[in-house]
């Protein structure tokens, strides 16, 4: 499994992990046996949060998967915008900590931009990391502007990344959001990379072309889509996935290799579009 440094944590995290959001809805032992198939394989980088089936992702899934592999696993979870106050931030950390069963995060985000003041959040995460409850911090779902608060608030080399909605037909991040965490060493990591549901269908021009590249390469549309969004040093990706077949599936994407063409390909069938007024968040 390629490894690449996690934006400035200094740390080396797969470019293809595991995401968690809407797994309480699958069946409970199906879902920890993909979970721990994709740590079998190297998909290590295992992405969670207290939202999730409040609380529940992390207690009876997150928790049982890396149940005795803790030290394998880079570990990221997140505090909901409504309870990142400065004590909100700090008990809502050691909440999620109780629930997996862990002393300690490897990463914890901002889940998207809220209400409270981002002073008394960045204050907390950096005290969370002083006691060693955290290693790194991040946000997820902010734009540029959002990202220079933080950045103004924290100083430069803190914000380890930034988790944003991106699959093939939604690039929005690639005009501004992208090139803004490049330049400051902050990674981008991409949720929901198959469209949530809304991947190309087959009959559509876009799906012919990616069925052409896999075919090509022996491969699967879906590994092409997830390696063609994890195709700049910046990028990450965390699919979920609850069934181990769909795991094998997109970690055998991190050792695809697209060619220029391809790329170019791809960047044709589904255009960047324009720069929108806001950042997509689902």
């Amino acid at each position: 499994m390629e490894k690449r440094v996690f934006g400035n944590t200094g740390v080396a995290v797969p470019v293809i992990g595991q995401g968690t959001w809407q797994m309480e809805d699958d069946d409970a032992p199906g879902a920890i046996r993909a979970l721990r198939a994709g740590l079998d394989l190297g998909l290590t980088h295992v992405d969670t949060a207290e939202l999730y089936g409040r609380g529940k992702v992390e207690e009876a899934l997150v928790a049982k998967a890396i149940e005795g592999r803790r030290d394998e696993v880079f570990l990221v979870s997140k505090v909901m915008p409504s309870n990142a106050t400065l004590k909100g931030t700090v008990a809502a950390c050691e909440g999620s900590l109780k629930r997996l069963r862990t002393d300690r995060l490897d990463c914890y985000l901002l889940h998207w931009p809220g209400s409270h003041p981002l002073e008394g959040t960045v204050r907390a995460f950096e005290q969370l990391v002083k006691d060693g409850k955290i290693r790194a911090w991040g946000v997820s779902n902010f734009a540029v502007d959002e990202m220079e608060e933080v950045l103004a608030l924290a100083g430069p080399g803190r914000i380890a990344c930034n988790q944003v909605l991106y699959h093939l037909e939604e690039r929005a991040i690639e005009h501004a959001v992208v090139p803004w965490c490049e330049a400051r060493g902050v990674a981008v990591v991409a949720y929901s990379p198959f469209g949530n549901g809304h991947f190309p269908s087959p009959e559509s021009a876009g799906g012919r072309v990616l069925a052409s590249i896999a075919r090509a390469h022996g491969a699967t549309p879906y590994q092409v889509a997830l390696q063609f969004l994890v195709r700049r040093p910046s990028l990450f990706a965390i699919p979920k996935a609850s069934d181990v077949a769909h795991v094998r599936d997109n970690a055998r994407a991190a050792s695809l290799k697209l060619t220029p063409e391809d790329l170019a390909r791809i960047d044709a069938a589904f255009p960047q579009g324009d720069e929108p007024d806001s950042l997509p968040v689902i």
